[in-house]
């Protein structure tokens, strides 16, 4: 199973469970954590939910095998499903993150409430150096940023540290032991009551997912058709043959 789940302390515990593939969002791996999240958000000794990997990465994002076959038209409308419920789950969601974090799978860290990481952990939204563009996860990428940290790191689509990632708002904590450090977290949001959670936020996410119903679609859309083109397919050709590009001079 691409992905793990077990419920425990009053927290929802979900696991990137495919080091082999780097945690890629796969269809079967975005299948499975569809299915976590919705198990985490309907029961009630749940108040919160921590999401977590094996393996050196967080998530590398897009299966870019699946991308080169099959095309991204189905994984796209997954995704940005997925990218809602988490911002939509009305229990907190926390991120610990002990690796490496890539393109979508720095959209879907964006979705948590919380990300806590440790100092070796990097960031990079890489899309440009294929040939696309950072378009769904714009939606949970933009929010945290600031706005001139979103610009230089989406542009040239380079690795940060999680100590910058920091300083630019994306991430919330870095601390030697994520995991430990969650489940911290996980205790002290037991003092709060599941309504005050709830209701907190909705409040916090309320402009995030009027961005969602007024964009997201357009954006799964866009996505699809970059990694549809041409360019992005000589773009994927040279990353899984770790050679340059065409355009690079």
């Amino acid at each position: 199973m691409p992905v793990s789940y077990e419920s425990r302390a009053g927290a929802a515990h979900i696991v990137l469970d495919e080091p082999a593939k780097r945690n890629a969002l796969s269809p079967a791996l975005l299948d499975d954590l569809a299915a976590a999240l919705d198990r985490a958000a309907d029961d009630d000794t749940v108040r919160s939910v921590v999401l977590s990997h094996t393996g050196s990465t967080f998530c590398a994002g897009a299966d870019l095998s699946e991308a080169a076959g099959t095309g991204m038209d189905q994984a796209a409308g997954q995704f940005i499903g997925i990218l809602r419920a988490v911002v939509a789950c009305p229990k907190p969601v926390i991120a610990a993150v002990n690796g490496n974090v890539r393109a979508g799978g720095v959209g879907l860290a964006a979705a948590c409430d919380i990300i806590v990481a440790s100092p070796g952990s990097s960031f990079g939204t890489t899309e440009t150096r294929i040939g696309v563009a950072p378009a769904m996860i714009a939606l949970t990428v933009l929010p945290r940023m600031t706005s001139r940290a979103a610009s230089r790191h989406l542009l040239l689509g380079d690795v940060y540290s999680a100590a910058d990632a920091l300083d630019y708002g994306l991430v919330t904590e870095v601390t030697e032991d994520p995991a430990a450090r969650a489940d911290e977290l996980v205790g002290e949001l037991l003092r709060c009551s599941p309504q005050g959670l709830r209701e907190t936020k909705a409040l916090l996410t309320a402009d995030i997912l009027a961005r969602f119903d007024r964009d997201g679609a357009e954006l799964a859309r866009l996505s699809a058709s970059l990694f549809a083109s041409p360019e992005a397919k000589e773009g994927m050709q040279s990353f899984r043959e770790r050679r340059n590009p065409s355009w690079v001079p």
